[in-house]
């Protein structure tokens, strides 16, 4: 049975300015979700960002407060999370959300073994509200969720970008691709796939991450069989 943490950015929901929660867009991408989940001999647990409704680090540079400006957008994350949580049930799946910050009337609290529990009577379990904690992004409370529950992948979900390369290759033709980069290689070469906090929790963990691109149809469930269609991120030793 492998445990796997998706994490899908807030512009995957968004509409195509980017901005608040496009539902049609929300429906397409639980559809690909619950592909996955089907495949079986899979615990599934979802990390959400909030960047189509709130970016923390934009309103500090306008002068907020970052801690305010981060609990904003941890607010952000749950609503994303819920309206997840609303499309999945739709579909039929047992579904539970659970935040960081304690909102008991629309989500349970996060308590690990609860969580853990949950994902093992074969719950999708999405997580909203990061870490709990300012000053951390999506990618680092992917990590350290994937860290408490002992994940075996963490699905880094791309809008568009195939996998890791040398720089941007939205601007730069001659971007180099990476198929497989050790976390040690990662961090050196400066590459922006996450912040050096989740990278170094998933490196001392042992935790496997695959960065794909998202938005080819199927992508989510094959890359499970096939990570080369992204870039395998992972330790010399890799969790069996």
């Amino acid at each position: 049975m492998k445990r796997i943490i998706l994490k899908l950015s807030g512009e995957a929901l968004a509409y195509p300015d980017s901005k608040g929660i496009d539902f049609k867009k929300v429906n397409e991408i639980v559809l690909e979700i619950k592909k996955l989940y089907d495949l079986g001999n899979i615990q599934l647990g979802v990390i959400v960002g909030g960047g189509n409704i709130w970016r923390g680090k934009d309103a500090e540079e306008l002068g907020m407060d970052r801690s305010s400006a981060d609990y904003m957008g941890m607010l952000a994350t749950i609503l994303n999370a819920l309206a997840v949580q609303a499309a999945l049930e739709k579909l039929g799946l047992d579904t539970r959300a659970m935040t960081s910050l304690e909102i008991p009337a629309v989500a349970e609290p996060y308590i690990r073994r609860k969580a853990i529990s949950h994902l093992e009577k074969n719950r999708i379990v999405i997580f909203g509200g990061g870490t709990g904690l300012p000053f951390f992004s999506t990618d680092s409370t992917a990590a350290l969720r994937g860290a408490e529950l002992g994940a075996d992948i963490i699905l880094m979900a791309k809008n568009g970008v195939d996998g890791v390369y040398d720089k941007d290759p939205n601007k730069y033709q001659d971007a180099k691709r990476y198929d497989r980069l050790t976390y040690d290689e990662m961090i050196e070469k400066n590459l922006c796939v996450m912040d050096l906090t989740a990278a170094t929790l998933c490196k001392e963990n042992n935790i496997k991450i695959i960065v794909f691109d998202m938005n080819k149809k199927d992508n989510i469930k094959n890359v499970i069989a096939n990570p080369k269609i992204g870039t395998v991120i992972k330790n010399g030793k890799e969790k069996k």
